[in-house]
Parts: structure tokens; C-alpha cells; sequence
């Protein structure tokens, strides 16, 4: 294996300037897709890295449950400096198991609260909270809502208002919480992932942007909307969780709203910027596949002719 274990644990740097690219270029809902799939990839073959390397690692340890067989200099020749490598990949490893685990249990605690709150409310699919706070955010579920405080409803107008709800029902169709918490979970995996989780909430704001500006009709109301839900709202009860004021910039997201309608179109031109990050951003979450493939394959060669 050699060093090439080691490559998917650096190559999420090629998916960095596609990020920025991708919210300029794309159309959101295109670019929330790209940009999810780049980042669960690279995740899930950083994380396998780690793991072939805890593995060799694990072996060395006195006292471990493996073979002792696993722990051969042939073995450990395996990975690049395998005594500092192998103990250091162990705790990260827990690390990531602990950070993925923490980020699901507080995502389902949160939503069980949230579902909790709205007991005894009518059974339809706006549901209004009495709270001073100004807040509005799509709760996921097996039947999902609209969940709104009146203090939100209060400062916005009648047309507003229905520009929020178009919002948040668009987030709710294209299931948009799901792409939040798989780049939420990469990001947890490798601090590399953390400006592409941002790039997927802002793509994702405006995908739900796009989609509710266009059963509006009118452009102009959907960046008022924004504008002003973002300037009385707080933050949403978690960043799983899709809302019509988060997350930032919303002056980018004004600014396009009161731009032309982002085109459609499939893959950009490899000759222009967003084109070129592109193929840089898949060829680099092809690699680190590719290569995470051949650890692995080769690592369990290695270890079952060492059995």
C-alpha cells in the first residue's frame, strides 16, 4: 500500500474550489447534489483510511484480540511509519465513530423535541408556536411541517408570509435535511469536509429559494422574504434542520434572487472556472475511491496470507 493509504486523508483539499464555484455557477439544486456526493465520498474513504491504518496499528498493541500473526514486520511494512501511524489512527478513529454518533443523537433529540412541542396542535402542515422568538424552519418526518412562531408571522406580510411557506415546503419535498446531515457527518469525519458542509447549506437555502421564487412567480418578493425573515429571525434548533433566514450569507442569497434565474444546464464547460473545479473536485473523490479500494483489497491479501 505504501504511501497511496495515505491519500484519501489529503485529497478533500481538491474539492475546496468547487465549493465556492459551484454556488456561483450552478444551479442549486445541481450543485447541492455535486457537492453532497464529492463530500460523503471523500468522507467515507478518509475514514476507511484511518480504519486500515487502526487495524495495523490494533495488531502491534500487546494484549489484543487479533491474530498475532497480523502484528509480522511483513504486515506492518504494509503502512509508512507504521508505529506512529497505526497508534495515532486508533483514537482518531473513535474520534469519528464518537463525532458520528454524537451528531445522529443530537439530530434525533432535537427532532423529537421539536415533534413534542407540536402535541395538541391541529393536524395540518403549517404548524404555529406561540413564542416572542421569530423563528421558521421545515421539521423532517414521516408527514412533514411547516413549524412557525407567531412572532415570525407578525413581522412578515400576507405575501411574505406565503413566500415563506414556499420556502419551507421545498425543503420538505427534496428532502433537503438529508443533505445537511450527510455533510454535517463528513464533516465531523475529516476537518477538511468543513467549507464544503457550508457550501451544501447555502446550495440547499437557495435550491429551496429557486424552487419557492418559481411557484411565486415574482422574484423580488422571495428576496424581501429572505431579507427580512434574516434580519428578526434566530438560529434553527440544529444545522440539520433547513430554514428560510439560515444559514449565510443572505446578502448572496438576495443578490441572486434579484438576478436572472440560474440556467439548468448539466456539467459546465471544462474550459471555464466552475467547469475545471468540477472535474478537479470528482477526479479528486474518484482518487481517493481508487486508492482507499487498493488499501483495502491489498490489506486483506496481506492479511490473510499472513493468517
Amino acid at each position: 500500500m505504501g504511501l497511496f493509504v495515505l491519500l484519501p486523508l489529503v485529497l478533500p483539499v481538491t474539492a475546496w474550489p468547487i465549493a465556492r464555484l459551484a454556488e456561483q455557477h450552478l444551479h442549486p439544486r445541481r450543485a447541492t447534489w455535486l457537492l453532497t456526493g464529492v463530500t460523503a465520498v471523500l468522507a467515507l474513504c478518509s475514514t476507511l483510511c484511518v480504519a486500515l491504518i487502526a487495524v495495523v496499528g490494533t495488531a502491534a498493541v500487546p494484549g489484543n484480540p487479533l491474530p498475532d500473526s497480523w502484528s509480522d514486520p511483513e504486515v506492518r511494512a504494509a503502512v509508512p511509519f507504521d508505529d506512529v501511524m497505526g497508534r495515532a489512527s486508533i483514537p482518531a478513529l473513535v474520534a469519528v465513530a464518537c463525532a458520528a454518533v454524537l451528531t445522529l443523537g443530537h439530530h434525533r433529540r432535537v427532532r423529537r423535541a421539536a415533534e413534542r412541542a407540536l402535541v395538541g396542535l391541529p393536524d395540518s402542515s403549517v404548524a404555529v408556536l406561540p413564542d416572542d422568538t421569530a423563528y421558521a424552519y421545515a421539521l423532517p418526518g414521516r408527514r412533514g411541517r411547516v413549524v412557525v412562531s407567531t412572532a415570525m408571522l407578525a413581522r412578515l406580510s400576507g405575501r411574505e408570509r406565503r413566500a415563506l411557506f414556499a420556502h419551507e415546503r421545498a425543503h420538505l419535498a427534496h428532502r433537503h435535511h438529508r443533505f445537511l446531515l450527510v455533510a454535517q457527518l463528513a464533516a465531523r469525519a475529516h476537518p477538511f469536509l468543513r467549507p464544503l458542509r457550508t457550501a451544501v447549506a447555502y446550495s440547499a437555502e437557495r435550491w429551496a429559494d429557486e424552487e419557492a421564487a418559481r411557484f411565486l412567480g415574482d422574484r423580488r418578493l422571495m428576496a424581501r422574504a429572505v431579507g427580512r425573515a434574516a434580519l428578526v429571525s434566530g438560529p434553527t434548533p440544529t444545522p440539520t434542520f433547513a430554514a428560510l433566514a439560515a444559514p449565510g450569507p443572505v446578502p448572496r442569497r438576495v443578490a441572486a434572487l434579484l438576478g436572472p434565474v440560474p440556467p439548468a444546464a448539466g456539467w459546465p464547460p471544462a474550459y471555464t472556472p466552475a467547469g475545471l473545479a468540477a472535474w478537479v473536485a470528482a477526479g479528486g473523490a474518484a482518487a481517493s475511491a481508487l486508492s482507499s479500494l487498493n488499501a483495502a483489497v491489498a490489506l486483506t491479501l496481506i492479511l490473510h496470507a499472513a493468517l
